[in-house]
């Protein structure tokens, strides 16, 4: 298994990246014009660039410690997306009722959580593994409970007593994005970073 410490990227540097979700789509048009469209991919992935969020020589330095820790491309670790890191939408205080993650059946006792993309016509759901620790709260059919354990690597909640059937299980939360560089190699320049000339940090998005 390749390994991934439970670490942020500095949280400074990391909101001045720039990235985003990526998917990957065949297409091929026929001879009549018409197209055919496969997915090849069943979740997005994202990527960034951190250089941007690179405003000193101390950034650069916190930079380069935290690499070589992580040998390069070698371990993953915990980055915060700018644009999309909680349930709500940015600015919006997080609710117990954000996110529906399930509905009860009486049995089941542990349930991930999740985030929905969209609602009318191909609603996508986000699995999330990486909460931020403290910040999930949880509601079953809308009133807020605290009978239940997470852990913070995975994004599993395991409830003390299965939910009863038909009960919807909401929740509100922050999470990080599971990510590793995407290079072995850092180039700096101080004669190019004092002409404003910015390196590139770039890292994508890893799988669990």
């Amino acid at each position: 298994m390749n390994g991934f410490h439970e670490i942020r990227f500095p949280l400074d540097v990391g909101f001045g990246a720039t990235g985003g979700p990526e998917r990957r789509t065949d297409i091929v048009t026929l001879a009549s014009g018409f197209e055919e469209r496969n997915a090849r991919w069943s979740d997005s992935r994202r990527s960034y660039d951190a250089g941007l969020g690179v405003r000193s020589f101390a950034d650069l330095q916190r930079v380069l410690r935290f690499f070589e820790e992580r040998r390069g491309r070698l371990y993953g670790f915990r980055f915060r997306d700018p644009f999309d890191h909680a349930s709500c939408n940015t600015g919006s205080k997080i609710q117990a009722t954000d996110q529906l993650i399930g509905t009860g059946d009486g049995e089941t006792a542990v349930f991930t959580l999740k985030k929905t993309y969209g609602d009318d016509f191909a609603p996508y759901s986000r699995t999330i593994v990486k909460p931020v620790e403290g910040t999930v709260i949880l509601a079953l059919d809308g009133e807020e409970t605290s009978s239940f354990q997470i852990d913070w690597s995975t994004g599993q909640v395991t409830f003390d007593e299965s939910p009863d059937a038909g009960m919807s299980i909401t929740a509100g939360f922050q999470f990080d994005v599971p990510v590793r560089f995407d290079t072995d190699k850092l180039e700096f320049s101080i004669s190019a970073f004092e002409a404003g000339d910015l390196p590139s940090i770039p890292l994508v998005e890893i799988r669990l």
